[in-house]
């Protein structure tokens, strides 16, 4: 049987383009290089490389386990992050699967940051300095990531995600590393910030075994019923699929 990581692989390449498959194959042996100090430099020719994408000088500064985290700019950066970064415009998916462009450059970076293994400091400022979609693939990259990072500052990622607006980051945040660390409290906050936003709560990794008998989410779900009653507001179905658990009358 595959592993999680060997089917997002798998099926991702079926999905894109040669040229992409390419890319991909490409960038996470240097990813792979990276993380065993074989070689850091990013390939410079061909259409859709790190160096050609951006114009930098793709040769980082040192080499071995800790290279990514001294890393500080376009300059001397490792290859991977390079890749990582531009992965937005090399990664595309066949025509066929067309509809699947999110998801695509999402399972690549995951790839990659899985093939890289990045201390903690580097998955921090990757996160830090991204953009959403960058942001949104670290955090579905967390729990995959081994070395795994350090667990206070991975989960004060997923807790900033949550305080965002950002519907598709708020799903990234709460998946299989929010179900395992996230605490009871911020757990239940993030179950109603998906009600609040609208994300569809299957996005929350382990709904069913947390929220089975959870006595202070019922009674929090149960107060945010009535307040959008009271207000002439439709109670969404989630909610009330949520407070089944919670009761245990669905489990």
């Amino acid at each position: 049987m595959l592993t999680p990581l060997a089917s997002l692989r798998t099926g991702l390449e079926l999905r894109l383009t040669a040229e992409s498959r390419a890319w991909l194959h490409r960038a996470l042996a240097e990813a792979a290089d990276t993380k065993t100090g074989a070689g850091t430099t990013a390939s410079a020719t061909g259409p859709g490389t790190a160096a050609s994408a951006t114009g930098a000088d793709t040769t980082a500064s040192a080499t071995g386990p800790g290279t990514a985290e001294n890393a500080a700019g376009p300059r001397g950066l490792p290859a991977w992050e390079l890749h990582f970064v531009t992965a937005g415009r090399n990664c595309r998916p066949a025509e066929r699967h067309a509809q699947a462009g999110h998801d695509v450059v999402d399972g690549a970076r995951v790839l990659l940051l899985h093939a890289a293994a990045p201390g903690t400091d580097t998955v921090v400022r990757l996160y830090e300095r991204g953009s959403a979609d960058e942001r949104r693939a670290v955090l579905l990259a967390l729990p995959h990531l081994d070395p795994p990072p350090g667990t206070p500052r991975a989960l004060a990622l997923v807790e900033d995600a949550l305080r965002t607006n950002d519907t598709r980051l708020v799903a990234a945040a709460l998946g299989p590393y929010a179900a395992t660390h996230l605490d009871a409290h911020q757990w239940r906050q993030g179950v109603l910030k998906c009600l609040f936003t609208g994300v569809p709560v299957d996005a929350v990794a382990g709904l069913e075994h947390r929220a089975a008998g959870d006595g202070e989410l019922a009674r929090m779900l149960t107060d945010y019923a009535r307040e959008r009653s009271a207000a002439g507001r439709t109670v969404p179905e989630d909610l009330h699929r949520v407070l089944r658990l919670a009761r245990f009358e669905d489990t």
